[in-house]
């Protein structure tokens, strides 16, 4: 007997697009149109290292243009390729279109281990990519707009920023031609957070419905629940850092490239991160049970799954044993089409990558409005703000005295209310109301339609239907 064949991860993306399509009435041509990737740019370039000429590969793929500029990370792996970078712009389209942020989806990659170089050595590498790139237009603030991926941060994008206001001096918007740039020059406070705060998110509106909860299988709320987490990098450390610290959750299990650590009463997400952040991994921690064999760790007892790291960590040799009810894909595409098959006719509750790691796109959007505005959240109404609520406090505390009333309003209240709010309060809003009305947007077509039992094909449903739109109403 064969034994069934894994889809790539771009075949993984069609499969779901091919399964959410099929129960709409989309005309061929249009969903051939919104299927198939607009562009790919594949670059050759050479860097003059270490007293020779390196040639490195980097891609840049536009899936659709329906929206623009069309917007996606750029990401620094060995394992970089064509079909990985199209299947992962195709995804941003669908995500932006869920979270409804006005963009199109596009997606980058360099072939580099980045480990492999010095700090210099990779600005030089970074720079001259950005050049290829943007005297192209693939970096423009108003065609295509990237962002930090795998292997890639706040660094360099201040090293592309800069690369492009350097190539287009007479630019006034030159520094929202990429997100995900250090607040000095020119970010927003809470990127760096944004995608693992998503997840919390996107979980604390799970938990809002008793439908989903008995869904998967569970009660109650997030306290108390036991999760794993896979890949403890910017993602995953701060979704698992904000649920133990926040919610009550109970961290039992961190899976890293050299094995995984296991503690029924909960590991110290911060205590972990600094251990892997000195030593390069886990292995050493003290006070919790290492195994050799980190992805035995993922069919681990648990309440919910967070895998955070690498596409296809779930896959059609461990599915099967997968025992959490609840998977969020924190990462882009870690269950494969066929891993989803077994797990939905497990009764498994998948929330799907699409809208779960849609919180760093929807605060790139913020930080693009505001490089496009000139001025930083919260600045021309904190103080007014804070002004008008004084007055109420004022007000108040005169009523209570006229009535002969001793009341009086506690420091804390006063200290609480009367601050206006600041950028950081205001993206983690903008961020918290995204991801409820997405989600809430999904939920409906799963509760409502009889031909949708998950997530993730009410989540292509409900965006590609949005593509449609923006496709029909430029008159295709």
């Amino acid at each position: 007997m064969t034994q069934p064949t894994e889809p790539s991860f771009r075949e993984s993306v069609d499969l779901m697009f091919n399964r959410a399509v099929a129960l709409m009435d989309l005309s061929p041509g249009l969903e051939e149109k919104i299927r198939v990737c607009n562009a790919t740019y594949t670059v050759r370039f050479g860097v003059r290292l270490r007293g020779k000429i390196q040639t490195f590969t980097g891609y840049r793929s536009v899936h659709s243009e329906h929206k623009e500029p069309v917007k996606g990370g750029i990401r620094y792996a060995i394992g970089v390729n064509q079909d990985e970078v199209e299947a992962l712009a195709a995804l941003m389209t669908y995500k932006c279109a869920l979270v409804e942020a006005p963009f199109g989806g596009s997606k980058g990659g360099l072939r580099i281990d980045p480990r492999q170089y010095d700090e210099h050595e990779l600005e030089r590498i970074t720079r001259r990519f950005a050049y290829e790139l943007a005297k192209r237009d693939m970096i423009h603030p108003s065609q295509n707009v990237p962002a930090p991926d795998m292997g890639t941060g706040e660094r360099e994008m201040a090293w592309i920023a800069d690369q492009y206001a350097r190539m287009n001096t007479t630019d006034i918007n030159a520094i929202a031609c990429v997100t995900g740039k250090p607040l000095n020059a020119g970010g927003i406070s809470g990127r760096v957070e944004a995608t693992g705060r998503g997840v919390q998110y996107a979980l604390r509106e799970f938990f809002r419905d008793p439908r989903d909860i008995e869904k998967a299988g569970l009660t109650g709320t997030l306290d108390g629940k036991r999760i794993i987490v896979q890949g403890l990098g910017n993602v995953g450390f701060h979704a698992a850092k904000f649920l133990s610290e926040e919610d009550g959750a109970i961290i039992t299990g961190i899976i890293e490239h050299d094995g995984a650590l296991f503690s029924e009463k909960g590991l110290d997400v911060e205590a972990v991160r600094a251990w892997i952040v000195k030593y390069g991994g886990v292995k050493g921690f003290p006070d919790a049970l290492h195994a050799e064999n980190g992805a035995a760790v993922l069919e681990s007892d648990c309440d919910i799954l967070i895998p955070a790291a690498l596409e296809g960590v779930i896959n059609l040799s461990n599915a099967a044993r997968i025992k959490a009810p609840l998977i969020i894909e924190a990462a882009n595409g870690p269950v494969t089409a066929g891993a989803d098959d077994i797990l939905r006719n497990k009764g498994t509750v998948i929330i799907p990558d699409m809208y779960a790691n849609a919180g760093g796109v929807t605060v790139s959007y913020f930080e693009w409005v505001k490089n496009l505005s000139h001025i930083r959240f919260g600045r021309m109404q904190r103080r007014q703000e804070e002004a008008r609520h004084q007055l109420v406090v004022d007000e108040l505390q005169k009523i209570s005295e006229a009535m002969g009333n001793t009341y009086t309003l506690s420091d804390r209240f006063k200290q609480k209310y009367l601050r206006g709010a600041d950028e950081l309060e205001l993206v983690r809003s903008g961020l918290d109301d995204t991801m409820r009305i997405a989600y809430q947007s999904m939920r409906d077509v799963w509760h409502a339609r009889g031909d949708v039992d998950d997530l993730r094909t009410a989540a292509y449903l409900v965006a590609i239907e949005k593509v449609a739109a923006s496709y029909r109403a430029k008159g295709l």
